[in-house]
């Protein structure tokens, strides 16, 4: 075996080792409930956002609160987050103020997640399995954080830690995606069919992402 490929498997066999794949099909699983277990995604750009778009898909059995989307800067911990706060209640939050939205509940079921927000309007949608719910607004004319911490399972309450087990995601997520503007309608129903539409921030099938504790990349549970 050559030393290139040697020190490739040293690399990509480390705990908590840097990778990039194509993660189609696939999923990261969180099995247990932990303050310890979360994956850390790498955005291709670092730049303040005067808009996004986050769209990902979640399987889960937990009726209690759980993080599914959290990114925060050393400013602001609740840069941007989408967090379940009570069964049919999920919260979407843009520099620390939070909008609420009732929702359809699923029982074990995979659902499709998008949010999106402009600063122009303060807009902030929510979208479940491809249909919208009653858009509000937050944060006119803010300008979101650059350098962010970018966390799966758990809720950031200080910059990339202070995380709490109760708010720990056990289950499995995958099909997370970004992009640094607000997707159409039209854009947001060929993400939920599966479509390929290429994000810019955070892209599923070039993901750069790093592991921590108990998380596993396993083949999805949904077609």
């Amino acid at each position: 075996m050559d030393k290139l490929s040697l020190c490739f498997l040293v690399v990509i066999g480390l705990p908590g080792a840097f990778l990039q794949s194509d993660m189609q099909k696939k999923a990261f699983v969180f099995p247990i409930e932990s303050d310890k277990s979360f994956v850390t995604l790498f955005a291709q750009v670092q730049k303040p956002l005067k808009a996004f778009t986050v769209c990902l898909r979640v399987y889960t059995a937990l009726t209690r609160p759980y993080s599914l989307f959290s990114y925060a800067t050393r400013a602001q911990s609740n840069e941007i987050l989408l967090f379940k706060y009570r069964s049919g209640v999920y919260s979407v939050s843009v520099g620390g103020s939070d909008a609420y939205f009732k929702t359809p509940e699923k029982s074990y079921a995979p659902v499709h997640f998008c949010i999106s927000w402009e600063s122009s309007s303060g807009i902030v949608e929510l979208w479940v399995d491809g249909r919208p719910m009653v858009r509000t607004s937050l944060k006119k004319g803010y300008t979101v954080g650059a350098g962010a911490s970018i966390i799966l399972g758990q809720e950031q309450d200080s910059f990339a830690g202070n995380f709490d087990t109760n708010q720990s995601l056990v289950g499995d997520i995958g099909e997370v995606n970004m992009w640094d503007f607000v997707l159409s309608p039209v854009e947001i129903n060929s993400v939920y069919n599966g479509k390929a539409f290429s994000a810019n921030v955070l892209n599923w099938q070039e993901l750069k992402y790093e592991a921590q504790g108990e998380v596993f990349v396993k083949n999805q549970l949904w077609i």
